[in-house]
C-alpha cells in the first residue's frame, strides 16, 4: 500500500512539472476526455516563417520637385497653342489689335491684317511679361492680354474704317447717288442701283451734326480751305450749306477718335480722289440712318 501511494505521488509531481514546463513554453491544456494526451506541449519552432520577415510598407513615390526645392503636385501645363500668326486676317485679328491698342502696344487703329507692326507689338507685349518673344499669338499670350483689357466695341474694332456697309437706302436705287449711311458710317457711290465703290466716312459731333435727307452736289472745290474753321478740305463736294464730302487728314490720323464740324469726312485720300473725278454737280446725295 505504501508503494502504491508513493507511485501516485510521483505521477502527480511529474504532471505538475509538465504543466509548469508547458506554461513557460506556451502550451495548451486540454481537459481529459477530448482524446489524446491530457497535456500537449507546443515548443516554438526556430525555423523562420515561409513568408519571411514582415515586409515594410511600400515607400510612397517621391513627388517631383521644382528647381527651388518646392513640391509640384499639379500636372504640367499643356503647351501653348498657336492662335494667330503673321499673314492671318479677319475679325479676330482686329480684336487682337484693338486690345493691343488699349495697352499702348499699337497706336494705329485695327486693320484686320496680322502684319509686321502687329507681330512687333506682340513681341513687345510678350517680352514685357516674361513670355517667349515669338511675335506669334499663342493661347498663353492671348489669355494674358484678355486679363488686361476690355471687350472692344464696334468702333474700336473699326477705328480706322474697314467696316462693312449696310444695305443702301431705297432712295439710292436710281441715278447717280452718294449714298451715305450714318449707321454703318460708310459712303456708297452708286449708279443706277449698282455700287461702284465704298469707303468709310466720319460725321459731325452732336454739337455740329451732319444733316440728313436728300440733297444735290451744288459745288466742287479741289483745294478748298474752310473760311469758318481755317482748315483744309481737299476734294470738297458741297451738298448742303457749308457741309461737304471731303478728305480729312485728321480722320486719316485719328480715325473715329474725332469728329467733323458737320461735313462727311473721308480718310482714304486715293479713294476720294477717284470719287471726286467721277462725281458731277447735280448728282444726288442721300444721308440716312
Amino acid at each position: 500500500m505504501r508503494r502504491k501511494g508513493v507511485r501516485r505521488q510521483g505521477i502527480t509531481a511529474l504532471t505538475a512539472l509538465a504543466v509548469l514546463a508547458g506554461g513557460a513554453a506556451g502550451c495548451t491544456v486540454r481537459p481529459a476526455g477530448e482524446g489524446g494526451s491530457p497535456v500537449r506541449i507546443e515548443v516554438p519552432s526556430r525555423t523562420p516563417s515561409a513568408a519571411g520577415p514582415a515586409s515594410k510598407s511600400p515607400e510612397p513615390e517621391s513627388e517631383s520637385r521644382a528647381p527651388g526645392g518646392g513640391r509640384t503636385s499639379s500636372p504640367a501645363a499643356p503647351p501653348a497653342r498657336v492662335l494667330w500668326s503673321p499673314g492671318d486676317s479677319g475679325r479676330d485679328i482686329r480684336e487682337l489689335q484693338a486690345r493691343l491698342r488699349q495697352v499702348a502696344w499699337i497706336f494705329q487703329g485695327p486693320t484686320g491684317t496680322y502684319d509686321e507692326p502687329t507681330a512687333e507689338a506682340v513681341r513687345g507685349f510678350q517680352g514685357k511679361r516674361g513670355l517667349p518673344r515669338t511675335g506669334v499669338t499663342d493661347s498663353v499670350t492671348w489669355r494674358r492680354l484678355l486679363d488686361m483689357t476690355h471687350e472692344p466695341g464696334r468702333w474700336e474694332l473699326y477705328l480706322m474704317g474697314g467696316q462693312p456697309a449696310d444695305a443702301p437706302d431705297p432712295r439710292c436705287g436710281t441715278g447717280r447717288v452718294l449714298c451715305i449711311s450714318k449707321s454703318s458710317r460708310t459712303l456708297r457711290w452708286m449708279i443706277d442701283g449698282r455700287t461702284v465703290s465704298t469707303m468709310a466716312v466720319r460725321f459731325g459731333s452732336e454739337y455740329t451734326p451732319t444733316r440728313e435727307g436728300v440733297f444735290r452736289v451744288y459745288w466742287k472745290s479741289r483745294h478748298h480751305v474752310s473760311t469758318l474753321y481755317d482748315s483744309p478740305m481737299p476734294y470738297a463736294m458741297f451738298f448742303s450749306g457749308g457741309q461737304a464730302v471731303h478728305f480729312s487728314a485728321d480722320f486719316a490720323a485719328r480715325g473715329y477718335g474725332g469728329a467733323s464740324h458737320g461735313c462727311v469726312n473721308v480718310r482714304d485720300e486715293a479713294a476720294i480722289a477717284r470719287l471726286y473725278g467721277q462725281v458731277r454737280s447735280g448728282d444726288k446725295v442721300v444721308v440716312h440712318w
